[in-house]
């Protein structure tokens, strides 16, 4: 369908910024609920990740720059595929005897059902929105986690 890409520089180093995608529960975490349920297919140390979703596939690149982290974010959007129809057949009708058909009783007509695993497929996602998903995930990233530098608030540091 297209591709997406998004890119920024994150004030963190490589190994920071590795750390927190290359576990495939992480980067699931962060990816679910905008494109799907994520897998990496491909690691490569501390430079590029590779991913599958159900509504898109993509690749997440990381190279060293001067101020911190280049963190590239691609997906590849896939097109939506309707889902084959399903056709429940009509039991055939056993064959009864003379007795049993003449004295016999129809049922009431039993509504034929579709099996309760198929679901819809998901509606393809808008190139713009996945923008704003990879976009998102950058914030996600790019945001600062703890503060080295700070001492507890509420005590005074003492001097002996």
């Amino acid at each position: 369908m297209g591709a997406v890409e998004t890119q920024r520089t994150l004030v963190k180093s490589v190994p920071e910024v590795w750390a927190e995608l290359s576990e495939a529960g992480a980067l699931g975490q962060i990816l679910q609920g905008r494109f799907g349920e994520i897998r990496i297919t491909r690691l490569t140390p501390e430079s590029s990740i590779e991913w599958e979703g159900e509504l898109a596939g993509g690749m997440v690149a990381l190279e060293p720059s001067v101020f911190g982290t280049r963190v590239r974010l691609s997906a590849l959007l896939t097109e939506a595929t309707a889902a084959p129809l399903v056709t429940v057949p009509a039991p055939a009708p056993a064959r009864a005897g003379l007795l049993a058909r003449l004295f016999r009783r129809r049922p009431p007509p039993s509504p034929q059902t579709l099996p309760q695993d198929v679901q819809a497929p998901a509606p393809p996602l808008d190139p713009q929105q996945a923008r704003e998903a990879l976009t998102a995930v950058l914030d996600e990233i790019g945001a600062a986690r703890h503060r080295p530098f700070s001492r507890d608030a509420g005590t005074r540091a003492q001097i002996t």
